[in-house]
């Protein structure tokens, strides 16, 4: 039996083999491979534990090696896999003839000095990987159960038999079976022996991919072996979880878009006054557009955009399944969540350092960008923000990952996030508002805004301009609620999902060329506004990526002008001494 555990390193991490040998000598436990402090004490509480749970330990000196050797191990992860390696080691040399069982088992969790196993974090990505690796077998903690179902259902996909890719018509396709996953969730270590022990009594010639039927089989840890029995409502049979999980780059993305409720006092439709403001959001939302909105205090900056999430639609299966990994390995899973459906919303305090919004530490863990991964970041008075975080956007908005490189090794996490902004004008907060008196000198809220660089002011979408003057607006507005808005959403997103495999906000330089065709009065417009206007050549593409996406909400096929329009209007503000209020 191969016992190897997780060591949660950046966001792939990496699989560790827990060796022992039982030699003759003074009994001692030594520890090689690299072993953090909290790893090394692991051999305390693995000898409290096995005595604890009415085991032997052995009197034998215990040499426990982990591999590879110039991989750090950090954690307290490993206590588990120690524990059973020292105890199937120790049983095999008092057999005769100890079973020959080739087997590769994930282990992971945590021991109290009873024998109680204690939740760990990153069993998500440990899964996963083990996944890729091809490790049919893996015991966790039982508080990790939930966490682990996504990977315990059997999946199917529909491929051609000839070219392998996703086809729609029926007559072509072929079931493509991927062999299934056993997840163990233990609660004690006699538990945890226990399922090793029947996963070493298997008989070898069972086959390890079988055929699935419609309803799902489950398994339980007795001791006759593995039988069958039917899950409970956790989705779970027993101690063993059942597989349900897509394979990414097999399954295309092609779910329904499904919103999720929300509180009716977060209705946008209790927004009055700011009608511009919102349609900007819908389009936002729907084209996951860059967007920063300035005005003075009390315009309702913070109270529209603290709401947003409210526009976004739940996550494909494709999507939530890295989100998932990434709170998994930060250790913010939700305790009984199994995969995150709703879209991120991370709102971090101005106060936040560079570490913690692009992420690092010993363990090279996500930080706010890529916890804010398939969803949204939300800088509130951006401007108070430190500079150092403000540039460390530039490239994670252009490539849509990070990479965070240490003294030894270099982790990169995704971070497709969509950006939005809120400052005030000025420092004072009255530059352009009618009624106040701005007391900032011009060369202050210059000062102020170049704190927003020209290359991240330039990968923003939607610049908006506020004031506090709504009194007008308010009396002639068309009021527009949160549901009426999620209309146009669904039908932009779902046009997005079916046409191409990205949001519009996403679209590069040959998918703009090839999806978003211009008749020659709407390009000759654009042209005459990137002139007036002086838009950069990133943004002429804002204005037809936004122009696209206000043809999606409205269900047409092709760009117009009028859509046109509207996209300059929403990118041409820059900002500064020059805002249009």
């Amino acid at each position: 039996m191969n016992i190897i555990s997780f060591s949660p390193f950046g966001y792939e991490g990496s699989l560790v083999t827990v060796e022992v040998d039982l030699r003759r000598g003074i009994p001692a436990v030594d520890m090689v491979g690299l072993a953090d402090n909290a790893v090394k004490e692991a051999r305390e509480r693995m000898r409290a534990a096995i005595r604890n749970s009415g085991f032997d330990f052995p009197i034998e000196r215990i040499l426990i090696s982990l591999s590879p050797a110039d991989v750090k191990k950090e954690g307290a992860g490993f206590d588990l896999a120690i524990a059973l390696a020292v105890l199937n080691k120790s049983i095999c040399q008092s057999i005769a003839q100890p079973p020959s069982c080739a087997k590769t088992v994930l282990v992971m969790g945590e021991l109290e000095l009873s024998g109680r196993i204690r939740p760990v974090r990153g069993v998500h990505a440990a899964l996963s990987t083990a996944r890729e690796n091809g490790i049919s077998y893996c015991i966790i903690p039982a508080e990790n159960k939930a966490e682990a179902a996504v990977f315990t259902q059997d999946y199917r996909c529909e491929k051609n038999e000839k070219s392998g890719k996703n086809c729609e018509a029926p007559k072509t396709q072929v079931p493509v079976k991927v062999p299934a996953m056993r997840v163990f969730a233990a609660a004690r270590l006699t538990d945890a022996f226990g399922i090793l022990s029947e996963l070493n009594a298997l008989n070898e010639s069972e086959p390890e991919e079988r055929e699935l039927s419609g309803r799902e089989q489950g398994c339980t840890s007795s001791a006759a072996g593995l039988d069958n029995s039917s899950p409970d409502k956790n989705g779970s049979a027993g101690g063993i979880l059942q597989k349900r999980t897509t394979i990414s780059g097999v399954q295309k993305n092609t779910e329904e878009v499904v919103f999720a409720d929300f509180p009716p006092e977060l209705d946008y439709g209790e927004i009055k006054g700011q009608t511009f403001f919102i349609r900007a959001l819908q389009i936002a939302a729907a084209g996951r557009h860059n967007l920063i909105v300035y005005g003075s205090p009390g315009c309702g900056k913070t109270l529209a955009l603290s709401r947003f999430y409210t526009l976004l639609p739940l996550l494909t299966e494709e999507e939530a399944l890295p989100v998932t990994r990434i709170y998994s390995i930060a250790g913010l899973l939700p305790a009984g969540t199994q995969i995150l459906r709703d879209a991120p919303f991370r709102r971090p305090h101005q106060s936040a350092s560079l570490e913690g919004m692009i992420g690092g530490g010993l363990q090279c863990r996500p930080g706010e960008i890529s916890l804010a991964h398939n969803g949204v970041l939300f800088l509130d008075e951006a401007a108070d923000f430190r500079l150092s975080v403000l540039q460390a956007l530039r490239v994670p908005l252009e490539e849509g990952k990070i990479t965070l490189s240490r003294a030894a090794r270099t982790a990169v996490y995704p971070a497709l996030f969509q950006l939005l902004l809120a400052a005030n004008p000025c420092p004072c907060g009255n530059f352009g508002s009618a009624d106040k008196i701005c007391l900032c000198h011009p060369r202050a809220v210059e000062q102020y805004w170049r704190r927003f660089s020209a290359p991240l002011l330039d990968r923003i979408d939607i610049r908006i301009a506020l004031s506090n003057d709504t009194a007008p607006q308010a009396a002639q507005e068309q009021k527009q609620t949160t549901q009426s808005m999620r209309k146009g959403i669904g039908r932009a997103v779902a046009l997005q999902r079916h046409r191409q495999t990205c949001p519009n906000a996403r679209l590069d330089v040959s998918q703009i060329r090839s999806l978003c065709p211009l008749d020659g009065e709407t390009e000759l417009f654009l042209t005459d506004s990137a002139g007036r206007f002086g838009f950069s050549s990133r943004g002429v593409h804002s204005c037809i990526k936004l122009a696209r996406t206000i043809a999606d909400i409205e269900g047409r096929r092709s760009i117009q002008k009028r859509d046109m329009e509207e996209a300059v209007l929403l990118h041409r503000n820059a900002g500064g001494i020059h805002m249009m209020f």
